[in-house]
């Protein structure tokens, strides 16, 4: 039980940085569910639609109703919605939001047929994803190959 006060604690704490106040899709404000295999805070909208792709693509959970593991909550403590967007959106416009008559179409693109993904498949440690890289700018070269 206490664990699981932490858990919601966290959640909510999550859904408050800027990165995390909206919807990793439509961009709506105040996102009450998640994936927390793809790492990312979703509207209950968009939370139906990713339910609906299964669960070999999405794992969806209430930040609010919901008990989640351990595993779980690293998964969407490491990711956050800026990084699944450096993934899933990494060759799509920055800043595109999706017109509302076609957010399950584009939800579908971006996750069943990766349309806008980074080549490969999701890092194992997603830091890799912010901006310049996991080495610093200023590191040199050598120790970006040890």
């Amino acid at each position: 039980k206490a664990q699981n006060e932490a858990n919601a604690r966290t959640l909510r704490a999550m859904v408050k940085q800027p990165d995390n106040k909206s919807c990793v899709d439509c961009k709506k404000n105040d996102p009450r569910w998640a994936s927390w295999n793809l790492g990312c805070f979703l509207c209950i909208r968009c939370s139906g639609i990713h339910r609906s792709m299964g669960t070999h693509i999405s794992k969806v959970k209430s930040i609010d109703l919901d008990i989640w593991t351990p595993e779980q909550m690293a998964s969407i403590q490491k990711w956050g919605n800026k990084r699944a967007n450096a993934y899933w959106e990494a060759h799509l416009k920055a800043g595109h939001v999706p017109p509302d008559h076609k957010i399950e179409s584009f939800i579908r693109s971006k996750y069943e047929t990766r349309r806008w993904a980074k080549e490969g498949a999701p890092p194992s440690d997603p830091s890799v994803l912010d901006e310049g890289g996991a080495a610093p700018a200023s590191a040199p070269v050598s120790l970006l190959w040890q």
